[in-house]
C-alpha cells in the first residue's frame, strides 16, 4: 500500500478532478429514507459541533501543497475541541479529515515525541488567513483569542486536491500556514476564498492586532520549520498479536 507521500495505485478512484465521488446517483427511495431516519435519530455527537472556522493546510511531507479547510469543532471542554474537516461549507462538502486542538496546558503535558505531531494555530489567526464565516470579527474575537494559544493535530484521510475521486492510501499529517516561504499560502487561493465567502483578509489583518500565541512557544511544535522534517504514513504487514485463540 502506498505511503501518504507517494502517489495511488493507478485506478478509477484515482484518475478524475476529485470533484464528484465514484458511486451512482443517490435513489429517491433511499434520500426518502434517510429523512426519515434523520426525524427519528438523536443524531447527538453531530448536534454538539458549535464552531465553524474556514482555514488553510499544508501538508507535512509537502508543504508547498494548500488547500482550503473548513472546520467544525465540538467543545469537549474548556481545553479541548474534536473537529470534522471538510473540504467546503457546501451541502455537498466532502469529510477529508478530523482535528483535534488543546489548549497550551494540554499540549505542554504531552511528551516531546508526541508534540511533534501538532502545530500552532497564531500566525494563520494573526495574519487572518484563519476566519469565522458569517460571525462578526467582534464576536469571534474572544474565541480567535484562545485559538491563537492553541495546537491542532490534523488528519487528512482524502487528498481529494490531488483528484482522488475516493480516500485513497493512508492518512496524511497536516501542519498549519506559517511565515516561512513553503508555508505561505498561495495569494490566489486566499483570494479565491475571500471572493466565495463575501470577505477580505487583508481587510481583517488590522482588527487581529493584540491576539498573541502560547506564552511560551513550543520548539517542537510545527517541526518541520524548525527541523525541515515532515512525516509520512506507511502501511506494513505485522503479525497479529493474539490474546486468545481463534476459533
Amino acid at each position: 500500500m502506498a505511503s501518504s507521500d507517494k502517489i495511488p495505485v493507478a485506478c478509477p478512484a484515482s484518475s478524475g478532478d476529485g470533484k464528484e465521488p465514484m458511486g451512482d446517483p443517490t435513489k429517491t427511495t433511499t434520500t426518502i429514507l434517510d429523512k426519515g431516519t434523520a426525524m427519528m435519530q438523536s443524531m447527538k455527537p453531530i448536534r454538539q459541533m458549535s464552531l465553524h472556522v474556514c482555514s488553510f493546510a499544508c501538508y507535512s511531507h509537502d508543504p508547498g501543497r494548500h488547500m482550503e479547510v473548513h472546520i467544525y469543532g465540538h467543545r469537549v471542554n474548556q481545553d479541548f475541541l474534536q473537529c470534522a474537516v471538510y473540504d467546503s461549507n457546501s451541502a455537498k462538502a466532502h469529510l477529508i479529515g478530523i482535528e483535534y486542538i488543546v489548549s497550551e496546558k494540554l499540549f505542554e503535558s504531552l511528551s516531546p515525541e508526541e508534540q511533534k505531531l501538532w502545530h500552532s494555530h497564531d500566525y494563520e489567526i494573526q495574519m487572518a488567513l484563519l476566519v469565522t464565516p458569517r460571525v462578526p470579527e467582534m464576536v469571534a474575537k474572544p474565541e480567535l483569542k484562545n485559538l491563537a494559544k492553541s495546537y491542532g493535530k490534523f488528519w487528512c484521510t482524502w487528498q481529494i486536491d490531488r483528484g482522488d475521486r475516493l480516500p485513497l492510501g493512508v492518512p496524511s499529517l497536516m501542519v498549519s500556514p506559517q511565515d516561512v516561504n513553503l508555508g505561505r499560502i498561495k495569494p490566489e487561493m486566499v483570494k479565491k476564498r475571500d471572493e466565495e465567502h463575501g470577505i477580505s483578509t487583508e481587510a481583517l489583518k488590522p482588527s487581529r492586532d493584540g491576539i498573541s500565541g502560547p506564552e511560551k512557544k513550543n520548539l517542537v511544535a510545527d517541526y518541520w520549520v524548525r527541523f525541515r522534517k515532515g512525516f509520512a504514513l506507511d502501511v506494513v504487514e505485522t503479525d497479529m498479536k493474539r490474546t486468545a485463540p481463534f476459533p
